[in-house]
């Protein structure tokens, strides 16, 4: 039987107390969020799910996650939504045909990809990220969404690091997160 959802602030106390905050990884002076504890608390994990889909404004059609802990939360609410799920890639993870987009990194580049046949021409599609930091993959998943002919309807992030404005690249979309650090 499933776990009942935590909701409300109860949910948000109990994210606070499962989000580890890593220091300096995956290099020096970077904090990662790890988001791992929180997966494995079953009523948190159904409650992350159960919100982010109450979010949404109007129906769905796709739910995009972003490689990779993207995946594991915009799958369970494709499937609230009653959506499918496209995963958005990291550059030569998919076999061909592709549809890709590059974007900036501090050091370099990157891109994702996607494959374009699964993205009907009008589709309304919502991304879904744990984190959203400077924005950079967030942009570049909106831009390849909308390459392919359809419509981002919304973007929700487990965390936004607003110290790092990216939420200012994402201006005229919608973009939900659970928590706020500052």
């Amino acid at each position: 039987m499933p776990a009942a959802a935590l909701r409300g602030d109860a949910l948000i106390t109990r994210m606070h107390e499962l989000i580890r905050d890593v220091p300096d990884f995956p290099s020096p002076g970077v904090g990662f969020k790890d988001i791992t504890p929180l997966l494995a608390d079953a009523k948190a994990f159904a409650g992350v799910v159960e919100e982010i889909a109450s979010r949404v404004d109007g129906p769905v059609d796709l739910v995009a996650g972003t490689e990779a802990r993207g995946f594991i939360l915009a799958a369970p609410v494709a499937v609230a939504l009653g959506a499918g799920f496209v995963p958005v890639r990291k550059h030569g993870k998919l076999p061909g045909p592709t549809a890709a987009e590059e974007y900036a990194l501090e050091y370099g580049t990157a891109t994702v990809e996607v494959h374009p046949f699964t993205v009907p021409r009008g589709a309304r599609v919502l991304i879904v990220d744990d984190v959203l930091a400077t924005g950079g993959t967030a942009g570049a998943t909106i831009r390849l969404f909308e390459h392919c002919g359809a419509q981002v309807v919304g973007l929700s992030f487990l965390v936004e690091l607003e110290f790092l404005h990216g939420r200012d690249v994402l201006a005229g979309h919608r973009v939900e997160s659970l928590l706020a650090v500052s």
